[in-house]
């Protein structure tokens, strides 16, 4: 039976990867508690997390980057608080409206490609660092090389390499 356990499937994975992103949203909510600003997520998927965001900072307004929506009804953002269309596209013209007023990003893009989610995030690390506030953190499921001078701790409990935090000091 020892052996058996030690076998990691895709649904241990899952709630590994869930577990991990819980503790990390908890612990970047309470370290932003005297940082002001906004909360951009990045990526809706199924509403999870921004449901979790949204719950956890009430007062705060959370903007939504998503490609298509596709989450459930419950966990869609109100519309003025939505930003449709690929990271590529509407990243880049939220700069200006956003720059430096994120108390926290909440970046959740992996795809299941390793070698496309190592491109990706070696694009969006520099494009979302100008959007940071200071003291605001950045939370990601993939590692932010263009953030590597502000790596942050995990919190206890989080391994290594399962999600990664920056901070703007």
């Amino acid at each position: 039976m020892p052996q058996e356990a030690a076998v990691q499937t895709r649904l241990d994975k899952a709630i590994r990867r869930l577990q991990a992103q819980r503790l990390v949203l908890d612990w970047a909510v309470a370290e932003i508690a005297a940082v002001r600003g906004i909360v951009l997520e990045l990526g809706l998927g199924n509403g999870r997390s921004y449901d979790h965001l949204r719950k956890r900072l009430p007062r705060r307004e959370i903007f939504v980057f998503e490609r298509r929506v596709q989450a459930h009804p419950d966990t869609i953002p109100p519309d003025d608080f939505l930003i449709l269309g690929n990271l590529e596209d509407t990243l880049l013209p939220a700069r200006e409206r956003f720059a430096g007023k994120a108390a926290l990003i909440h970046s959740d893009i992996g795809t299941g490609d390793d070698s496309r989610n190592a491109a990706f995030a070696q694009w969006l690390g520099p494009h979302i660092a100008p959007l940071v506030a200071h003291g605001g953190i950045v939370a990601s499921d993939q590692k932010l090389e263009a953030l590597a001078g502000w790596a942050t701790a995990l919190p206890e409990g989080v391994a290594e390499g399962r999600y990664y935090l920056y901070r703007l000091a």
